[in-house]
């Protein structure tokens, strides 16, 4: 009995020492991976400069002034600028959202992100973070956003389906996205209408508005959350001719 009792508590001791080995958690978390998403069934353009325009040229067409106002953007929303680039959007909507506002400035290239983080510091914008996105996953904070804005950038997403879906539950009740791109194909950095409708319109956005805006470069729309968000293996590529400059 003696004996019995001495292999059952080397036993135990055995596997207590086992558990508490160092080298391996004690509870494991498998991260749930959502994919597979689908291809984009269209060119993507690639990234060729953070500047679209000079800063004094976009204001003398009162470019950010209208997309912000178009936008309803106000006084304590919070606000996500993605591929920020230099900051044109970054800097103006700081002002607009005001002290009791944040702004989260975004982009996927270090180099621009950093340079964006020295001009956030230089004029000390405090309602302004700035942080490192992946090209197929802004990581976004769930529920946090009123507006996230994507200007002039849709066209350089490699995996749209996958980054939209991510960003989806960023949104707050009645949170927008707001879209501003060009109407030519994704390879002359542009996106179709069409084609933009519908690539959201996968992942479980409905267009809340659209119009031509010709001091934007070309054309401004938003897009809500539209019911459940779909199974990634659900969603179906959107094979609309990107030629087409249909509206």
């Amino acid at each position: 009995m003696a004996r019995v009792l001495a292999r059952s508590a080397l036993l135990a001791a055995t596997l207590l020492l086992a558990a508490c080995d160092g080298t391996q958690p004690l509870i494991k978390h498998e991260p749930k991976q959502p994919g597979p998403f689908p291809e984009a069934d269209r060119p993507v353009a690639t990234i060729v400069s953070a500047r679209w325009s000079t800063e004094e040229a976009r204001d003398r067409l009162n470019e950010a002034s209208r997309v912000m106002d178009l936008a309803e953007i106000r006084k304590g929303m919070t606000v996500a600028d993605l591929g920020a680039g230099e900051g044109y959007y970054t800097t103006r909507l700081a002002s607009r959202v005001g002290a009791e506002g944040r702004v989260l400035a975004e982009d996927i290239v270090p180099a621009v992100r950093d340079a964006l983080a020295e001009r956030v510091t230089r004029e000390r914008l405090e309602n302004v973070s700035v942080r490192l996105g992946m090209p197929a996953d802004p990581r976004l904070p769930e529920n946090s956003f009123d507006r996230i804005l994507m200007v002039h950038m849709y066209h350089e997403i490699e995996q749209p389906y996958e980054f939209l879906w991510r960003m989806r539950s960023s949104l707050r009740r009645g949170g927008l996205v707001v879209v501003v791109d060009a109407n030519r194909p994704t390879r002359d950095h542009g996106t179709p209408p069409a084609l933009l409708k519908c690539e959201f319109a996968a992942v479980g956005y409905a267009q809340v508005d659209f119009r031509e805006m010709r001091s934007a470069g070309g054309y401004f729309t938003t897009f809500r959350a539209a019911g459940p968000r779909p199974d990634p293996a659900a969603i179906r590529a959107c094979r609309i001719n990107d030629e087409s400059k249909a509206g």
